[in-house]
């Protein structure tokens, strides 16, 4: 399988710009909880319309996520990633001019339409043409940006500027990217077969049992990954009394976690392999998850930041190993449509652990996450089961 799209030097410039865009699709991720407090007085809203704009958001993901494979094929690579780029930068560019909440929302829709369509790509891209360490290294640089993207938003606030200018600065960033993928449209393209790209495949990716299992994994990952942080605060304050200071730190610790465990298995994915990693990352999320469950103040932390540390390798290590598991034929779809689950388990699983909190309390939460690791460590198993396929 042909994994330079051309000569080395043109491999160099794509592989940099591929982990500057992680970082760029990261950015605009987790931005509106920063500029929420600002939207909410300036539009006159409820806190509950933040709904309808993550909503929004999310179901241009999904559909994007679905719709990837068929629209690489009938652009290439480079110009999907240019277009869909230049999508969310005029999406947050509308964010930036929106003079009333609903274009706010529908601006949301355009952002994630675009979104969820250059993560595929790139993914897909990623897991054809690049060693599995890449694949670890440019999630870390996801999260890198999901980390820069709020940061930028308070200094632009605490600059005494608006959200506006935030999100314009934000759109200015996207747009250039989407220049960079433009210029170098020709350097992304290869056989079309080596990445899926191939017309009426999508069926033929959804024919397969495997994809419905890989399916299952990664709404089950997304699904543990953000419950687990978008609760973290709430259970280490509120039931292990923890101080705000404190259940920030760990919290923060979580998901420094992630990012930080995917570096380093970036450098160890060559002696152990994939599987490996994803059998060892399982094992000890749904020991971090149990520890997590049980134990009291800093033992129950310190399994929240076990379950981080152990999550970081599982999605980028089952995107890599997507093509080989599944053949060629049907691997950007099935990307895709892996992008559209995630997608789906990141908003649907932490709004039900919501809901259990509500009937239970939150101290339920940490011992649902538990259920939910050692769910995603069967299925996981279940998947590693079968032979990779041919192609």
């Amino acid at each position: 399988m042909r994994r330079v799209p051309s000569g080395p030097r043109s491999a160099a410039s794509v592989l940099v710009l591929a982990y500057v865009a992680f970082v760029s699709l990261g950015l605009p991720d987790t931005v509106l909880g920063v500029a929420w407090p600002s939207l909410r007085a300036g539009f006159g809203l409820p806190q509950a319309a933040m709904g309808a704009a993550l909503t929004a958001n999310v179901a241009g993901y999904f559909v994007s996520g679905l719709a990837a494979g068929r629209i690489s094929a009938a652009l290439g690579v480079g110009r999907l990633l240019a277009l869909s780029t230049g999508l969310v930068a005029a999406g947050l560019a509308g964010f930036a001019l929106a003079p009333s909440w609903p274009l706010f929302v529908a601006c949301a829709v355009l952002v994630g339409f675009g979104s969820g369509a250059v993560d595929s790509a790139l993914n897909t891209y990623a897991a054809v043409h690049f060693a599995p360490r890449h694949m670890n290294w440019l999630h870390a640089c996801y999260s890198a940006g999901a980390t820069l993207g709020p940061a930028a938003m308070t200094f632009t606030l605490a600059a005494g500027a608006s959200i506006r200018a935030g999100y314009a600065a934000l759109s200015a960033t996207l747009g250039a990217m989407a220049l960079s993928f433009l210029a170098t449209r020709r350097r992304w393209e290869g056989p079309a077969a080596a990445v899926g790209w191939a017309a009426g495949s999508a069926w033929a990716a959804l024919r397969l049992p495997r994809v419905w299992l890989q399916l299952a994994i990664f709404f089950a990952y997304t699904g543990l990954e953000a419950s687990a942080g978008q609760w973290a605060f709430t259970v280490l304050r509120e039931t292990r009394g923890l101080s705000l200071e404190g259940a920030g730190t760990w919290t923060a610790a979580y998901w420094g976690g992630i990012a930080g465990g995917r570096v380093a298995v970036g450098f160890a994915v060559g002696r152990l392999g994939p599987d490996r990693l994803v059998r060892a990352g399982t094992l000890g999320a749904l020991a971090g998850a149990v520890m997590y469950a049980l134990l009291p103040g800093v033992g129950g932390a310190a399994g929240l930041v076990l379950l981080g540390l152990s999550l970081a390798p599982i999605f980028p290590m089952l995107m890599s190993r997507t093509p080989a598991r599944l053949g060629a034929a049907v691997a950007a779809h099935a990307v895709g449509f892996q992008v559209s689950a995630a997608t789906l388990g990141m908003a649907a699983l932490p709004s039900l652990h919501g809901a259990l909190a509500d009937a239970l309390g939150p101290r339920a939460i940490p011992v649902a996450l538990a259920g939910l690791a050692a769910v995603l460590a069967l299925l996981c198993a279940l998947l590693q089961r079968g032979r990779p396929a041919a192609g």
